[in-house]
């Protein structure tokens, strides 16, 4: 694959010091003969936001169902703190599903549940020796941490699309995570709207000290949460480096995916 640009070795952030949380070696991935993922390999480091942009068919989501097993990869290693996560039972895969958030596309609240309900759910099933007060507590912390403190008792059919997200992050966020994987956060949002979901997942790193995957084609969210960018191409890591390295590379399919994604974004406003 021939590359037009210098920015393809890795970068070294502030978070991308210490030995990797997360670490993909040569993943692959098909469905029915077709591959999606291609010999694919990253690391993410403690405190790191990490985008991952790509369009559609590129392989994003599939990479982080894989990551927690929804998807079984057909090759390669994923290393999840020091544990090879193909090799896991299911008593070992469910303890490191409880330190992974997963905000995923649609939000996945249950609609027959209050907001409280909601996050009471996974605190009850999880936190197990938390008392009434304490999880009481937890819920109203994570509500006002995502700007939520008066929804507390409405029903999720009751909230606007971003409202809905932001309870799916305080879902998320309530059982303490280690590390968070966003997919597509901001997809079906207003440009308001979606800033203040980047600004939310920039908060969660800070107030939680979260590691995260941040799965995207939004590249206005990509500039406000991403200390390090990986490009997807075809299933493969195609260019790794900053947002500022990835607006100023000469490269043509990079610069024809910001041209595109920008006039998207106008379009949408």
């Amino acid at each position: 694959m021939e590359q037009e640009s210098n920015i393809t070795q890795p970068v070294v952030s502030a978070a991308s010091t210490g030995k990797p949380i997360i670490e993909v070696k040569n993943l692959q991935k098909g469905f029915d003969n077709v591959p999606v993922l291609r010999n694919l390999s990253l690391q993410l480091f403690e405190n790191e936001n990490l985008v991952v942009l790509g369009k559609s068919g590129s392989g994003k989501s599939v990479l982080i169902k894989c990551m927690v097993r929804l998807l079984m990869a057909d090759s390669g290693s994923i290393h999840i703190f020091g544990k090879n996560v193909q090799e896991m039972n299911d008593r070992e895969l469910a303890e490191l599903r409880v330190k992974i958030g997963f905000l995923f596309q649609s939000g996945a609240l249950y609609d027959s549940m209050t907001i409280k309900e909601n996050l009471e759910f996974p605190l009850i099933r999880i936190k197990k020796h938390l008392s009434r007060k304490e999880i009481d507590e937890k819920i109203e912390e994570a509500l006002k941490n995502v700007g939520l403190s008066d929804t507390i008792n409405k029903m999720p059919s009751q909230l606007s699309g971003g409202m809905r997200k932001r309870a799916s992050l305080a879902r998320t966020i309530v059982v303490d995570p280690m590390i968070m994987l966003y997919d597509e956060p901001t997809t079906g949002l207003d440009p308001v709207t979606s800033d203040e979901i980047s600004a939310l997942i920039n908060n969660v790193k800070k107030q939680y000290n979260t590691s995260s995957i941040i799965i995207t084609h939004d590249i206005e969210c990509a500039k406000a949460t991403g200390d390090r960018v990986i490009m997807l191409n075809q299933g493969e890591v195609y260019l790794e480096g900053t947002i500022d390295q990835f607006e100023q590379s000469p490269d043509k399919l990079l610069q024809s995916f910001f041209k595109v994604r920008q006039t998207s974004s106008h379009i949408e406003q």
